[in-house]
């Protein structure tokens, strides 16, 4: 066992810290009865393995969390309606994702938005902002920031009772040629595509 606290504990407290909860933890452990495994993965693991154990499969097994997590964060960038917190990694992250949406949300309208605006609004330092952000997404916050954008003019249009150029407007944009092109880029289709595509759907 190690000393001074178990790794069960130390997996609760990696999970329950806001700066460390997105680390991937992997207990590699004697306890192989099922109560202790429903514990470990209770308390924020992202993988129980039991010992004696394979070095092989450990470094499969991390092979495919940091895998898993890197597809997560590609269908979040790249599909318009999926929510947030589909990157987080704990409950702690969840938090920290629905307060950063919440702040930006609160000034989306405004083109001026920017990092320290949201870092003032949530009460921490730009860089941890900064480096909490990239570790849970890989995006900076500007380019965070820019993709809630894009996601919630996403949701307006598929209400379909705006404009694009509307849309475009109560999400930050001065221009709407400017919107058009950066959707088109995250999304792969243009406002006007999506929009038939989604009638398509519902059809």
């Amino acid at each position: 066992m190690m000393p001074g606290m178990d790794g069960f504990e130390l997996c609760e407290k990696i999970k329950a810290n806001i700066n460390h909860c997105h680390v991937p933890v992997v207990l590699l452990t004697s306890k192989t009865n099922v109560q202790s495994k429903i514990e470990g993965l209770e308390l924020g693991a992202d993988a129980y393995v039991e010992k004696p154990f394979s070095p092989d499969f450990l470094l499969a097994q991390i092979a495919s969390l940091l895998k898993n997590r890197n597809t997560l964060k590609t269908y979040f960038s790249s599909s318009p309606l999926v929510h947030i917190n589909s990157i987080a990694h704990s409950r702690a992250d969840e938090i920290f994702l629905q307060k950063l949406q919440v702040a930006i949300h609160k000034h989306i309208a405004n083109s001026g938005l920017d990092v320290d605006l949201i870092a003032d609004e949530m009460n921490i330092s730009r860089p941890t902002l900064y480096r909490k952000i990239k570790l849970i997404s890989d995006l900076s916050p500007n380019e965070l920031i820019n993709l809630t954008r894009l996601k919630k003019a996403a949701e307006l249009l598929n209400e379909g009772s705006l404009k694009i150029y509307e849309v475009s407007e109560l999400v930050g944009y001065s221009s709407q040629t400017h919107f058009s092109r950066n959707f088109s880029k995250q999304f792969g289709m243009s406002p006007t595509e999506y929009i038939q595509h989604r009638k398509r759907m519902l059809c």
